[in-house]
């Protein structure tokens, strides 16, 4: 299984804005439990979109500049970026087919 890779203040623009596929960043933080919920289904995601769209995971404790940024208010909130601009979000714990509903929206 593909793990999501960590993404963070410093490298968030090379990572995620100037990436050439579309992206889901997964903010989160340790002490959530819905966070906690939905990375399985985050890590599913990633090995079923493989090449095709980049995952990564943003601790909002440790990133407070770029949860700011965008603002995250309540985590989780899984956001779609495509083309270096955010295109979707998703807040909360969600099933796999509203995720999968987001991905493929950003793929079309």
């Amino acid at each position: 299984m593909s793990k999501p890779a960590d993404v963070t203040d410093a490298t968030f623009d090379t990572e995620v804005l100037k990436s050439d596929r579309p992206v889901l960043v997964d903010f989160w933080a340790p002490w959530c439990g819905p966070c906690r919920m939905v990375a399985p289904l985050v890590e599913e995601l990633a090995d079923e979109y493989d090449g095709k769209v980049k995952f990564l995971k943003l601790n909002t404790d440790e990133s407070v500049n770029t949860a700011a940024k965008y603002g995250i208010r309540s985590i989780p909130t899984l956001l779609m970026f495509k083309g270096g601009e955010a295109v979707d979000q998703v807040i909360g714990f969600r099933p796999k087919g509203d995720l999968k509903r987001v991905l493929d929206k950003a793929l079309a």
